[in-house]
Formats: structure tokens, sequence, C-alpha cells
């Protein structure tokens, strides 16, 4: 299977975040939010990547992708977060970082756990408690399922969408679910089966993100520390 620098393998289904520099907020009115979308719409005609879930948020950006090749996901953010930046810039006369840095993504199980992470990007507005009810948020993909005309094309999610999904979606989340996936896109961990996580881990090059942060753990064992105190000093 080829990789690519990022792990980033076409016909996977990637979660991508990115957050502003400084968690400042960088999408001020509704026109920064039509105008940041309008470039999703734009990227989606020139770059082979199915949008399956977006939320925009004051100062995030979620996402749910499928790219139909491998360098098509990294294109795509290059452009969105690139044009994005500049007409920033051009309308508060601003300079400088806007976004935090390089955005992360976390490759995703095509099973419930999909749905758990679109679930969550679809109602990430009214976990943060901008909106009463999720489909109330303008700049979210949930909306954009009920309208009759689309600002971007949804692509068809590889696991069907329950026939209840706007009322699930509003339930809540448990904490489990939230904790997962937040340290998953965090660490840009697969999210999944533990067996699919460990192997899809391996063959994308993601090893780093499934081993345990920080120094490994000193054996403490009274009879291996015996033992290596009587080990002649070469053998040490």
């Amino acid at each position: 299977m080829p990789r690519t620098a990022r792990g980033i393998v076409k016909g996977y289904c990637y979660h991508l975040l990115n957050r502003s520099n400084g968690r400042a907020r960088i999408f001020h009115d509704s026109q920064d939010y039509d105008s940041f979308v309008s470039l999703i719409a734009r990227a989606q005609r020139d770059i082979p990547v199915e949008v399956l879930a977006v939320c925009v948020m004051p100062n995030h950006f979620h996402a749910v992708l499928r790219p139909e090749s491998d360098d098509g996901l990294a294109q795509w953010a290059h452009w969105v977060f690139t044009s994005h930046v500049r007409r920033h810039h051009q309308k508060y006369s601003t300079d400088g970082r806007l976004w935090r840095g390089r955005f992360k993504t976390s490759v995703i199980q095509q099973d419930s756990h999909l749905l758990t992470v679109l679930r969550y990007v679809e109602r990430n507005a009214l976990g943060a408690r901008l909106s009463p009810r999720a489909e109330a948020w303008r700049w979210g993909s949930l909306n954009w399922r009920l309208r009759s005309v689309s600002p971007i094309s949804l692509g068809a999610t590889p696991v069907p969408l329950p026939s209840n999904w706007t009322e699930y979606v509003n339930e809540p989340q448990s904490l489990q679910e939230l904790a997962d996936i937040r340290s998953a896109v965090g660490r840009e961990r697969p999210i999944g089966n533990p067996d699919w996580v460990r192997q899809t881990a391996a063959e994308l090059g993601f090893d780093y993100s499934i081993t345990p942060r920080g120094r490994p753990r000193k054996n403490h064992d009274p009879k291996t520390l015996k033992a290596q105190l009587t080990l002649p000093e070469s053998e040490k």
C-alpha cells in the first residue's frame, strides 16, 4: 500500500481539525463563515476529495473527508486554509499566522465509528452551546442536509446514516465518546476497533500515535534490580 508523509491514503475517511493561532476568533460575522464555506465549495470542484461532514466554528474547523488520491487531502487543506488567510488579511488588514499550523487528521474505521465521528462533527455547534439545535447552525453539514440546495455537495457516507439522523445527532454523546474522538485527532491516532487501530497505524505509519507518551516506566522489580547490581560493569 502506498504511503504519504502524513499517512494519508485514498479511500480512507479522515477527521480533519484545524484551530486558530492562540485559539483567537477568526470568523467574526456571517460573511466570514459564508466566505469560508465558498472556499470549500471551490476546492471541491478542483481537488478530488469527498466532503462527508463539516462544521465551521468561531475559532476552529472540523471536517470528515475521503480523498480520492493520496495527496488530495493535503492539497485540499492547503488551498482552503491559505486562501482563507489571504481573504481574512485583506478584509481585516491583518498579517501573520492565522491558523495554529498544520492541520491534524485521524483516520476512521468505516463502521459505527464513522457514524460516531460524523455525529460529533455535525453537533459541534450544539455541544459548544452556539445553537439550540445542531441543524440550526448554518455553517454545518447537518443544516445543509435539510436544505433543498446545499452550498457544498456532500458525498455519500460509506455507512448509511440512520433514518432518524437529525434527532440522533441532537442527542448527547457520552463522555467516553468525546474523549476518544478528541484524543484520536489530537494525537492523529486511528479511531476504530483495537485490532483495526493497530493494523492501520502500522500500515499508514502512525505507530507513534498509539504508543504511550513519556519515558518508559522503570522496572522496580526487586529480582531484576538485584540481577542488574550483580552484573559485571561491561554487561550493564
